[in-house]
């Protein structure tokens, strides 16, 4: 004859009322065997919901740990990925100086630890968040009005700070995709112009050439025109008077660029003389062009227009100015 288990003695109904629609393993199982409802709430209470618990709160330990891992392994494949492929071919088509350096390695860095920061931050306080309302849930306290709360609390929060969540989304954005970083020259919406000293998630601060710091929120920002990324260009243009020889004055100007290229380790190319850029009402305006390395345009710019001014007058070029021609007519009267 077969013996009838000891959990068979309890109806289900019976555990339905004593542990819950859920009942937990302690409280049935102590039923089950004791047939005492105290001692089977008391079991559930003491042993069983601090059990339930600390197996939430382990969970959200491990769960934080692989995503905060993850999201920085995540970061580090993006820059690997799409930042890298879109310097490849600029790579292999300009000289060994613009090749992977630690300049771009650091600063590479640099922004992975920035938005794995505040990534990982926000991902660990989802995770505990849930966590919480979990363990309220265990204890015995009734989420719905809980949640109905946070949502009204949310919503209202998000209405009054759109500004603010917009300024922290562009950064994010900003710094995902390099728009720009400290030490760079640029300019924001053809309106704001200078050197990025510090770019953070809200603001984004510009040092100007006349030394007016300007703080500009993240949000604002449309358009950035980024004139010192992976490498700069120098446009000069030079005029010379109409009666002037324009062969001899581009041969003169290619002569003044090679040189500054050869002693110059920040100019990247060989300098082009593109030719006449234009026939103003001086004289005809020739464009020369230099590749530079970042930020060193003007400095480039500067030595080079010094070396042809002595180079025209040893040339005899003329540098032209402004001329007017008068006619005087004499009207006879009769």
């Amino acid at each position: 004859m077969l013996e009838t288990p000891l959990f068979a003695a309890v109806s289900a109904e019976r555990v339905r009322q004593v542990c819950g629609e859920e009942p937990g393993w302690f409280c049935r199982n102590v039923l089950d065997w004791t047939g005492n409802d105290t001692l089977a709430d008391a079991a559930d209470f003491v042993i069983g919901k601090p059990i339930k618990i600390a197996l939430i709160l382990l969970l959200a330990v491990v769960v934080n740990r692989i995503a905060r891992r993850g999201m920085k392994r995540a970061l580090r494949t993006l820059q690997s990925g799409a930042v890298q492929e879109r310097l490849g071919s600029l790579r292999a088509a300009t000289p060994e100086a613009l090749l992977r350096t630690t300049e771009h390695s650091l600063r590479a860095e640099q922004r992975i630890e920035a938005l794995a920061s505040v990534l990982r931050s926000l991902v660990t306080v989802v995770i505990y968040l849930v966590a919480g309302f979990m363990i309220l849930g265990e204890v015995g306290i009734n989420l719905g009005p809980l949640l109905a709360g946070a949502g009204i609390v949310g919503v209202a929060l998000g209405f009054g700070s759109q500004t603010l969540v917009r300024d922290f989304l562009s950064g994010i954005f900003i710094l995902i995709e390099d728009q720009f970083g400290v030490g760079d020259i640029v300019n924001l919406d053809n309106e704001t112009s200078g050197t990025v000293e510090a770019v953070s998630l809200r603001t984004t601060r510009l040092r100007a050439v006349d030394g007016t710091v300007w703080h500009v929120p993240n949000g604002e920002i449309r358009r950035v025109g980024n004139q010192s990324q992976h490498w700069s260009r120098a446009l000069i243009d030079v005029e010379v008077a109409y009666s002037t020889d324009i062969e001899h004055a581009k041969a003169v100007i290619a002569k003044v660029a090679h040189e500054v290229a050869s002693s110059d380790p920040d100019v990247l190319d060989e300098p082009e003389v593109w030719g006449v850029e234009a026939l103003g009402a001086n004289g005809v305006t020739l464009r020369l062009v230099v590749k530079t390395r970042p930020s060193e345009q003007y400095r480039v710019s500067r030595e080079l227009r010094q070396r042809l001014k002595v180079a025209f007058e040893r040339e005899g070029i003329e540098i032209p100015f402004a001329q007017q021609t008068v006619w005087h007519r004499t009207v006879e009267t009769r």
